[in-house]
């Protein structure tokens, strides 16, 4: 590996960060991001970006960090019992955006890069990230356009990279004590190294740069469309799953919390305001029902009838 990739990935991972920010602000007449810079004793910190209590967004984060240390977490070593006892660096984007309206949906998005490092061996690299979307009252031209934008960002890379990482999400962002996904997917890649350093960083630039693409044109499609208690209620109870996931199953924030790093900065992903009800179930035929019949289960977005 050429001693400056790692500082090239660097810089793009910040000026990705500048570019969410900003077109997310540009939707955003009332609340602008706060930063906040921040440290961790063992090596590297962060620049973490909060927005809250806009007329759009209620509430989003836009975070990057880079941390080091003398040994990975049991999160990142359990399958892969050859990254133990290795010094590492980590960086990445994440974001996580809960708007107001309940007919926007949240969004998601990560892209990363883990170097590992042992006196006498082999380097150990890879990236990672994706992006997905979750509705509380889908439309389903919306979700065919934030498919076939992902699926834009990856044609450049292989025919079957698509499918590939759209199935990997749907996999991973699976609720299985609730038997539903979390949402309607997107992408999603983990360990990639298969290719030459310079495509699997040209892939994850690709992807990180989709997102704002995949996203703001459903943002101001739907944020100014009319709702009630009716829909801000369910939205909260639909917020509870992904409190839920985040806390089972995510690995990044398992990553983040075992590895040392800023608890404020890796639980922003939570929503600010979410509901749980007892075994509550939607009505026959209602809106809240269409999304549980049509939307929580993987399907071929991009050959289903509109």
């Amino acid at each position: 590996m050429k001693p400056d990739t790692t500082q090239l990935i660097k810089n793009y991972l910040l000026s990705l960060q500048d570019k969410i920010c900003a077109a997310l602000e540009a939707e955003e007449p009332e609340a602008r991001f706060i930063e906040e810079l921040w440290e961790r004793s063992e090596g590297g910190g962060g620049r973490t970006r909060v927005l809250s209590k806009g007329s759009v967004f209620e509430q989003g984060g836009v975070n990057f960090s880079a941390v080091k240390g003398l040994s990975l977490p049991p999160s990142a070593t359990a399958k892969r019992p050859e990254l133990a006892n290795r010094q590492f660096n980590a960086m990445g984007v994440s974001l996580v955006i809960h708007p107001n309206n309940p007919y926007v949906p949240t969004s998601h998005a990560n892209v990363r890069f883990l170097i590992a490092e042992k006196e006498g061996e082999p380097t150990i690299w890879w990236f990672g990230g994706g992006f997905d979307l979750t509705p509380y009252y889908p439309f389903k031209e919306d979700v065919i356009a934030w498919h076939a934008t992902a699926k834009a960002a990856c044609d450049p890379f292989g025919p079957h990279v698509y499918q590939d990482y759209k199935k990997w999400c749907d996999e991973y962002f699976y609720l299985t004590h609730r038997q539903e996904t979390r949402g309607v997917g997107g992408l999603f890649f983990d360990d990639l190294n298969e290719w030459d350093i310079e495509t699997c960083f040209a892939f994850m630039q690709s992807v990180g740069n989709a997102y704002v693409d995949a996203y703001l044109p459903i943002v101001q499609k739907r944020k100014g469309m009319v709702y009630g208690e009716r829909e801000r209620e369910f939205q909260l109870y639909r917020r509870g799953r992904y409190v839920e996931f985040n806390l089972i199953y995510d690995r990044g924030t398992l990553f983040g919390l075992q590895s040392g790093g800023r608890t404020e900065s890796i639980l922003m992903s939570m929503p600010p305001v979410a509901h749980w009800q007892y075994n509550w179930h939607p009505e026959p035929n209602s809106p809240e029902a269409e999304l549980y019949s049509q939307y929580l289960q993987p399907q071929d977005w991009l050959h289903t009838n509109t």
